[in-house]
């Protein structure tokens, strides 16, 4: 059996079936032979439906979350791939580019690729064309698309760091890492996420502007903040973006862990968080079919094409 190349880190929280569809999705349009996926779960709310999940996809590593900051570090230490993709739970690959097209762009590119993104295409910069800031780069044939990030001319194509499709080397993020986190002994000895100094800390002031100051992110959106925020300070020390032909995959916004909408399968559900395990239980799936049939064209979809489908157990 080949080795795996690259790491796959999805995290999750409160969203079961999301998480199902992203795996599943990845499984049918990603490269299964070529990526070991690890799950950061934030355990809360759905333990059941979450451990259904689990067992649907047996060959992934599940880390249930005690401190965010040390549990993914740790996990970082431990990859042994040349490359990390990360995801999210709300998520979803509808097509696929092959890992051997991306392997080959990072050799070919060396230094001068940062990340190899799967949710930009020419259609989500049209802007950074017009202005000069993307040149066409030829790879085992195949026409790709190289983004001067720091010449990007939408929030989109300014963003060099983000944790739901981009392909990176895991050298380079370690390298990262290291320079985004706090390297004071004293912070590390007794400040650290989940430590005992930390929690007294907390008792009398606000301990996550405490961990904002140290360098210590405590979930996935202080680590894509900060880390993006340091490349795009950092311009000369990262190279460029590179985007193929099209978009593989979307995240579809239904919910934020606990906002409500309405849905067009079943009018009278609403897509709580709640709602969604329950729907998740009675074997509601999403519905990959009518993503691949009828693609997206952008990175963020709404509610229109969160459609679910019936599983036979």
């Amino acid at each position: 059996m080949p080795s795996k190349r690259i790491s796959n880190i999805v995290f999750t929280k409160n969203r079961p079936l999301q998480l199902h569809g992203y795996l599943e999705s990845l499984q049918r349009f990603g490269s299964p032979q070529a990526i070991q996926t690890y799950i950061i779960y934030k355990p809360d709310l759905f333990d059941t439906e979450y451990e259904l999940c689990f067992r649907s996809f047996p060959d992934c590593v599940v880390v249930r979350e005690a401190s965010f900051h040390m549990d993914f570090l740790r996990l970082i230490e431990q990859i042994k791939t040349e490359y990390i993709l990360f995801g999210i739970d709300d998520f979803a690959y509808f097509d696929n580019i092959g890992f051997d097209l991306i392997d080959s762009a990072f050799t070919q590119i060396g230094q001068e690729l940062f990340g190899f993104s799967l949710r930009l295409d020419p259609q989500q910069m049209p802007e950074d064309f017009a202005a000069g800031s993307v040149r066409p780069v030829e790879v085992q044939g195949q026409t790709l698309y190289a983004l001067d990030w720091t010449k990007g001319q939408t929030p989109s194509t300014r963003y060099p760091f983000e944790l739901c499709a981009t392909v990176y080397r895991t050298q380079d993020l370690r390298r990262l890492f290291s320079r985004v986190v706090s390297h004071h002994w004293i912070a590390n000895r007794y400040f650290r996420p989940g430590s005992k100094a930390a929690r007294v800390y907390g008792y009398f002031f606000n301990l996550r502007n405490l961990y904002k100051r140290l360098g210590f992110f405590y979930n996935p959106n202080t680590l894509e903040s900060w880390c993006c925020r340091y490349v795009q300070r950092h311009p000369d020390a990262f190279g460029h973006l590179l985007a193929y032909r099209s978009i593989c995959g979307t995240a579809i916004q239904v919910n934020m862990v606990n906002t409500t909408t309405v849905n067009e399968w079943d009018d009278s559900a609403k897509l709580t968080v709640e709602v969604l395990a329950e729907k998740y239980r009675q074997g509601w799936r999403l519905d990959l079919d009518s993503l691949a049939a009828d693609k997206p064209v952008q990175t963020h979809s709404g509610p229109e094409r969160f459609k679910l489908c019936k599983k036979e157990k």
